[in-house]
């Protein structure tokens, strides 16, 4: 008979972006596996993007409860004068000019609205799990951030009930990408501390992306860690993105990038490498599309190397739109923002580029998880922030291959195998089926 696990997750269809595949195909194949999902999650969030068609993904059984939630975003949104939509930050905030309307509302979310702005949904998620909680038989609960401050309401229905909890970590919380942009106050960063080992201790089982973060977590639970601490990487769901009938585009050699482009994510070698190659004559067709969100920065980097009249911006589109852009490429661009646990970044992105045989040019750790990952499936580089003529030499070689009418494939689908979301699925089953009362 198969068991239920409450899943607690603020980001779910409808919202979009990368935040919400990882929970969304463990929601999908968890019945493979003999687990019921119970699905928590907010009615209207204060999402970065949103992408219906995601729902599809969601089995037609599977209840899914949404609540209210307080949210900081809309009070932002009236003081800044914006949109619901355009006040929503997420990721970085490097190179952004900001008004001291918006240096207020940043000291307030580093430093009152603890751990992250969306904390004023955890009494909501708490209130609707302990109904359900009392309502069946649940045998597991499993939280997922960020945002983290759903994991405490984990924690606390762990405390009222007993019942297993599961912590999952898609990033790491007080060592995310853009903690160190946050003005937090001395005593915030205790508070926040405080909490992350709270949940990491409290927790029956966590889970993290990434061999370095795994690390990372356990060494802040202490000299004898009790919490079990298990390596989930994400993936790519064969439904999703593969090799597909989709060919190379022919008529110019594409560099393609798909997801955000933050300011700190800026590939300034890349573009110099680039640079070198036109100013050469050593690569007439190439081009640069960048589909999805990218910071002024960015645009201004791309203008200063004399590649903007070669450059495509693709605002947000559907993910099935996403996947054939990456079918498209010549070659993928991967970037990895400098932070102090970038070696551990593993995105979904890199896996979902793998899965369409497309070859991947990354800028980033070159000691890091992400360039181990390229190197076993043999599906790309990664070169240092500052290795301008290593990615000047791949890009020519790749170029090359396709001007003979040979582009170069990335990754087969043999080496892929562990890393289908069904198979990361069966890895998360596994451990909720160790989780005792």
């Amino acid at each position: 008979m198969a068991r239920r696990v409450l899943v607690l997750s603020y980001y779910f269809p409808p919202s979009g972006g990368p935040g919400v595949q990882r929970v969304l195909k463990f929601v999908k194949y968890l019945p493979s596996f003999d687990w019921t999902p119970v699905v928590v999650s907010v009615e209207e969030g204060a999402y970065p993007a949103r992408d219906a068609s995601l729902g599809a993904d969601i089995p037609g059984d599977t209840p899914v409860h949404r609540t209210s939630s307080w949210d900081p975003y809309h009070l932002y949104a009236r003081l800044t004068g914006r949109s619901d939509e355009e006040a929503v930050v997420q990721g970085s905030l490097e190179g952004r000019e900001q008004t001291w309307k918006e240096r207020i509302a940043r000291w307030v979310r580093a430093n009152i609205v603890l751990p992250d702005a969306r904390v004023g949904w955890v009494p909501f998620a708490i209130g609707q799990g302990r109904r359900l909680l009392a309502e069946q038989s649940v045998d597991a609960i499993l939280t997922t951030g960020p945002p983290h401050s759903t994991h405490l309401a984990g924690a606390a229905l762990q405390w009222m009930t007993g019942t297993p909890w599961m912590a999952d970590f898609r990033d790491p919380w007080t060592d995310i990408n853009y903690y160190q942009e946050l003005p937090h106050t001395a005593a915030a960063r205790r508070i926040d501390a405080a909490l992350e080992r709270m949940v990491l201790r409290r927790a029956d089982a966590v889970a993290t992306v990434s061999p370095s973060w795994q690390a990372l977590l356990r060494a802040k639970m202490g000299t004898e860690p009790r919490t079990p601490i298990h390596v989930i990487q994400n993936g790519f769901d064969t439904e999703d993105v593969g090799p597909a009938d989709v060919t190379v585009n022919d008529e110019a050699f594409t560099i393609t990038h798909v997801g955000s482009l933050y300011a700190s994510r800026n590939p300034t070698a890349l573009w110099r490498a680039v640079q070198q190659l036109r100013e050469a004559g050593d690569v007439p067709d190439l081009r640069i599309r960048l589909v999805g969100m990218v910071d002024s920065n960015v645009e201004g980097a791309l203008h200063d190397h004399g590649l903007a009249d070669i450059t495509e911006l693709v605002s947000y589109v559907p993910h099935p739109e996403a996947v054939e852009h990456m079918q498209q490429a010549g070659l993928l661009l991967l970037s990895i923002e400098s932070f102090p646990a970038d070696t551990g970044m593993l995105t979904g992105k890199i896996y979902e580029y793998l899965a369409t045989g497309r070859p991947i040019v990354g800028v980033g750790p070159a000691d890091g998880d992400a360039a181990r990952l390229l190197e076993q499936t043999d599906g790309g580089r990664l070169y240092g922030r500052q290795d301008v003529q290593g990615l000047a030499g791949y890009i020519r070689s790749q170029y090359e291959a396709w001007a003979n009418g040979e582009p170069a494939s990335g990754a087969t689908p043999d080496a892929l195998q562990p890393y289908r979301r069904k198979a990361e699925t069966g890895a998360l089953a596994e451990v909720l089926n160790g989780l005792e009362r």
